[in-house]
C-alpha cells in the first residue's frame, strides 16, 4: 500500500507537532545509524529542539566533536564543494529537467520527422502543407539516414573485401562490387526523369 502524499507545512497542533519531531528525529538518527554502518562512512547529527535545552548529538558528543574537527581541518574549498543550500539545490535540479526537457523535445522532433519522411515515402507526397522549418528538419534527417547508410555499406564492403582476400582472391569480389553498383546506377537513372 503507498503512502499518502505529505503536506510539507508547519504542524499547527502542538501534541502532533511534538509526536512528529519525536518520531522524525528517532527515524533521522536510525537512518544515520544505517548509513555509517553499511557505508562505512564517518558521520554525525546535532539535532536542537524547542524542547530541549540540551541538543540531542549522535553518536556521542566526543564522536560529534571528531567528526567536525576533522571537516574543519579541511580547506574552505573542499568543504564547500558538494554544499548546497535551498536555491542552489533549486537550480540544480531546474538545470537537470530543462536538459532532460530539451532532450527530449529533440527526441520527439526525430520522430515526427521520422513519420513525415515515411508519409512522403509510402504515399508519395506530404500532407498538412510542412512549413520551411519541417522540410529543412526532413532534409537533416534524410542526410543523417543517408549517411549511415553510406557507413553501413562501407563497412559491409570492408568485409568482404577481407573475407575474399582470405580466400585467396580479389577478382571476383571485383566484379561483385561493380555489379551492386551498376545495379543502383540503373535504380537513379530510372528515378531521374
Amino acid at each position: 500500500m503507498a503512502r499518502k502524499k505529505l503536506d510539507l507545512t508547519y504542524i499547527t497542533n502542538d501534541s502532533k507537532r511534538k509526536t512528529t519531531l519525536k518520531k522524525r528525529k528517532h527515524g533521522l538518527i536510525k537512518k544515520m545509524n544505517e548509513i555509517s554502518t553499511l557505508c562505512g562512512i564517518e558521520s554525525c547529527a546535532i539535532i536542537y529542539s524547542p524542547n530541549d535545552p540540551q541538543p540531542e548529538v549522535w553518536p556521542s558528543e566526543s564522536e560529534v566533536q571528531r567528526v567536525l574537527s576533522k571537516f574543519m581541518e579541511m580547506s574552505e574549498q573542499k568543504q564547500s564543494r558538494k554544499m548546497l543550500n535551498q536555491e542552489s539545490l533549486l537550480k540544480q535540479i531546474i538545470i537537470k529537467s530543462q536538459q532532460q526537457l530539451t532532450r527530449q523535445r529533440n527526441e520527439n522532433r526525430k520522430k515526427e520527422m521520422t513519420h513525415l519522411m515515411f508519409q512522403y515515402l509510402s504515399i508519395g507526397k506530404v500532407f498538412d502543407n510542412p512549413s520551411l522549418i519541417d522540410l529543412n528538419d526532413l532534409s537533416w534527417l534524410i542526410d543523417q539516414n543517408l549517411n549511415e547508410i553510406k557507413k553501413k555499406m562501407t563497412m559491409i564492403q570492408i568485409q568482404e573485401v577481407s573475407s575474399v582476400t582470405e580466400n585467396g582472391g580479389e577478382h571476383g569480389f571485383m566484379h561483385h562490387v561493380q555489379g551492386r553498383e551498376s545495379k543502383i546506377d540503373t535504380l537513379r537513372s530510372n528515378i531521374d526523369p
